[in-house]
């Protein structure tokens, strides 16, 4: 059977971080939180619940779920974030697993909840992620703040668990909005660094593009009223991030 450590990266998650730690109690052998120095009751919290907690400061997401999996005490790492917990399915998913490792890596679903809302559509779901495996053979890539974790290059193997992580996303409209602001400010600095320029379908297409995906390809409005909020503000952050983009060239100017 291998050894698992279950590493979580939070800032103030002193409403959720209980939920989480304690729907790992039965699958790990390793737990270790990254803070990036809360001011609430989160160290309190994940000290009750006998994880290792070690402050580190926060440099984007990215590099922040890399350092992190560097303190983990197994290679065989599940990485969660703080708002996030597994459901009874996976738990049992993820105990079986320990007894027969055979992928270097393995896949689940994230089932968001959104003001009390479970989100089935809107691209929301299944929201399939590569959060267990064997940390010698990948890391955390992506583009700030949207990270993922790949497989290094190579003959690297991967399977599928089933259940769902529970993923308690916002409890009030207010902090989505909050959220995609300054998720879509991060994202068009990580563009800008890039190189990338934003053109006029960006701009001005990409916002309704967004909307309509959501809202009828990927059948947001079976979420009825939430899913048009979620469509919505997911076309505004787009909008946001593009036109951030344009700012910070002409600013540059």
């Amino acid at each position: 059977m291998i050894k698992l450590s279950v590493v979580v990266i939070a800032f103030n998650e002193e409403r959720n971080i209980a939920r989480c730690l304690q729907s790992v109690q039965e699958v790990a052998d390793d737990i270790v939180v990254i803070d990036s120095f809360s001011t609430d009751k989160t160290k309190e919290i994940c000290l009750q619940y006998n994880a290792r907690f070690i402050e580190h400061a926060f440099e984007g997401h990215i590099e922040q779920k890399n350092w992190a999996v560097t303190q983990a005490q197994y290679p065989h790492v599940l990485s969660l974030d703080a708002d996030e917990a597994l459901d009874d399915t996976l738990k049992k998913s993820i105990k079986s697993i320990k007894n027969s490792w055979e992928k270097d890596g393995y896949y689940m679903n994230r089932l968001t909840n959104y003001c009390g809302h479970w989100v089935k559509h809107c691209g929301w779901y299944p929201d399939t992620k590569l959060r267990l495996w064997d940390s010698t053979k990948g890391a955390w890539q992506g583009t700030n703040p949207h990270d993922k974790y790949e497989m290094h290059a190579g003959d690297k193997t991967t399977g599928f668990l089933v259940g769902d992580i529970l993923h308690y996303s916002f409890y009030t409209i207010e902090e989505h909005l909050n959220q995609t602001q300054y998720f879509s400010n991060i994202a068009a600095q990580a563009l800008f660094k890039k190189g990338y320029k934003p053109n006029w379908i960006k701009l001005y297409a990409g916002p309704l593009a967004t909307f309509i995906r959501g809202y009828f390809l990927d059948l947001g409005f079976l979420d009825g009223k939430i899913g048009y909020t979620i469509c919505k503000i997911m076309a505004w952050g787009n909008k946001l991030k593009y036109h951030g983009l344009k700012k910070m060239y002409k600013n540059k100017l």
